[in-house]
């Protein structure tokens, strides 16, 4: 049977240790939303209010599946959406952002030169997309995987 997963999804790889990243806590935001050159460009925020989703890498260093954000100083409900909802809601090209907590996962800001990696990339409409990110205490590099 097939396993269950996003349609966007990164693979963590420490570069230093030769091993996947385990519990990386990462964020995932929905940045903008493309519209018609005859108008401007709503913000997520716009009528539904942001989309921001959360997860952590498992032992394989991997993010399947997102869940929606709630911070600790949210009150209310939990939102509920997926980020499948979101993305099939969403007419045309949109922007994303991945935050990776690279200071948390290295143990402290005096540990790493990057206490965050961000990636941000276009989606459109209907495809999937694989971030990996190898990731070392001083670097990182990533790339569109498959």
């Amino acid at each position: 049977m097939a396993e269950a997963k996003d349609r966007i999804t990164c693979h963590v790889l420490d570069t230093t240790q030769g091993q996947p990243a385990r519990n990386i806590r990462v964020k995932l935001e929905l940045v903008s939303v493309a519209s018609p050159a005859s108008s401007p460009s709503p913000s997520p925020s716009s009528h539904q209010g942001p989309k921001v989703f959360e997860s952590s890498t498992d032992d394989d260093g991997r993010i399947r599946v997102w869940l929606p954000y709630s911070s600790a100083t949210s009150s209310g409900e939990v939102p509920l959406y997926t980020l499948e909802d979101v993305l099939g809601s969403l007419a045309g090209e949109s922007r994303w952002t991945l935050r990776f907590d690279t200071e948390g996962y290295f143990g402290g800001a005096d540990k790493t030169f990057f206490p965050e990696v961000a990636v941000t990339f276009t989606v459109k409409q209907g495809e999937r997309y694989h971030v990996p990110l190898l990731l070392a205490p001083y670097g990182y590099s990533t790339y569109r995987g498959s």
